[in-house]
């Protein structure tokens, strides 16, 4: 099937107020919106990287971010072909591809963000939701992955659902991490990353013992034992990549812009996604990108390096797939505004089909984020 069809053949979903629809971007990119009254997700077809979210009332996408800037040729004009922006997905790997794979055209992240997504009939309508399903093949990979995302009328949250299935007549090991990638305007100096991770080591710190020397979140080190606190980023990204692993039931991240007073979150069951990898870039002496990437491998290297080293703080760097198997992932992102002196985020909790958002410091102080039925059976 060529693009062309692909893109003819997605869905435009009408629920009520709520519509799911496929439009053209800015760029002239196709793109499918899922949206409701107060929030508005941009998915772009060509790599299926949710490359907007914002709130109607503010308009900021925190998501403001794209690979074309690394780009030899960044200052023209990029192509409509696939690549990664946003919110983007690293399958069948996050960490390298080897010299051998890399002749055959794989990259480093996979090839998801390689390839045109296409829409897929939408699942079974449920009240006052709207929800988006597209599907992407990987032919190298010899993976497929079908994704569901759906908001619900009066909240911002929007639910994630990922299924991975082996097309490959024998079992293998992979690899599915997501990369939210923040940029500015809502990416400054002042802007505050948290999370519950626990122990991590520097990506940096050579095999056969990369987690040496031991670091807990917030806190990193550079190559000279100089502390870095990872909450923020000012003038420079060393360490480049620090990864964590999540010890409670439920992993998050969260990113608050004091200035705009908005807070991006993700929330996620760590049977799902054990790591957190935090990725920052600085370019002119100033925050240009940070990583807020959770995942299923917290080991940025081959698939050779992944078995030899086999696991990082007794948590697994690969999951495996048996022939023809599906294997399912979830995760939940939401947007919300605070006061624009917020400190950060303390803690994240789902209580009562709501997000509570407590503040970090001495005030604080509790914004509720109206949710849904994010983790059970439906």
């Amino acid at each position: 099937m060529n693009n062309s069809s692909r893109v003819a053949r997605l869905s435009f979903i009408l629920a009520g107020l709520l519509i799911g629809s496929l439009c053209r971007g800015e760029d002239s990119r196709p793109v499918l919106k899922l949206e409701n009254e107060l929030a508005e997700v941009v998915i772009d077809l060509g790599g299926g990287s949710i490359a907007a979210y914002r709130l109607k009332s503010d308009g900021l996408n925190p998501l403001q971010w794209d690979s074309w800037s690394f780009s030899p040729k960044a200052n023209e004009a990029p192509p409509i072909l696939p690549r990664s922006m946003g919110h983007f997905l690293c399958l069948d790997r996050w960490g390298s591809a080897s010299d051998a794979e890399k002749t055959h055209g794989m990259t480093n992240h996979g090839e998801a963000t390689q390839v045109w997504w296409e829409g897929l009939p939408d699942r079974k309508p449920v009240e006052r939701q709207v929800s988006v399903s597209l599907t992407a093949d990987l032919p190298m990979a010899g993976i497929s992955v079908e994704r569901y995302a759906r908001m619900q009328q009066g909240s911002t949250v929007v639910l994630v659902e990922e299924v991975v299935t082996n097309t490959n007549p024998i079992g293998r090991i992979y690899n599915i991490v997501q990369h939210p990638t923040i940029g500015p305007p809502f990416l400054d100096t002042e802007t505050v990353v948290d999370s519950n991770g626990t122990r991590g080591f520097m990506q940096n710190r050579p095999m056969p013992e990369p987690e040496k020397p031991e670091v807990h979140w917030p806190m990193a080190q550079k190559m000279d034992g100089a502390e870095v606190n990872l909450r923020y980023l000012k003038d420079d990204s060393s360490p480049n990549v620090v990864s964590f692993i999540i010890e409670e039931e439920y992993g998050w991240v969260t990113a608050t812009s004091p200035e705009s007073g908005l807070v991006l979150g993700y929330l996620w069951k760590s049977s799902d996604y054990p790591w957190l990898n935090i990725w920052r870039h600085v370019k002119d002496g100033k925050p240009f990108a940070r990583g807020l990437e959770f995942g299923t491998s917290g080991l940025h290297r081959t698939g050779s390096d992944l078995v030899g080293k086999g696991r990082i703080f007794d948590q697994a760097l690969y999951r495996y797939i048996d022939a023809d198997e599906r294997q399912s992932y979830r995760y939940t992102m939401f947007l919300t505004e605070v006061p624009r002196n917020f400190d950060g985020v303390a803690s994240l909790e789902y209580v009562d089909s709501q997000i509570r958002v407590t503040e970090s410091g001495s005030r604080a102080r509790k914004v509720d984020v109206e949710a849904f039925n994010l983790f059970g059976v439906d």
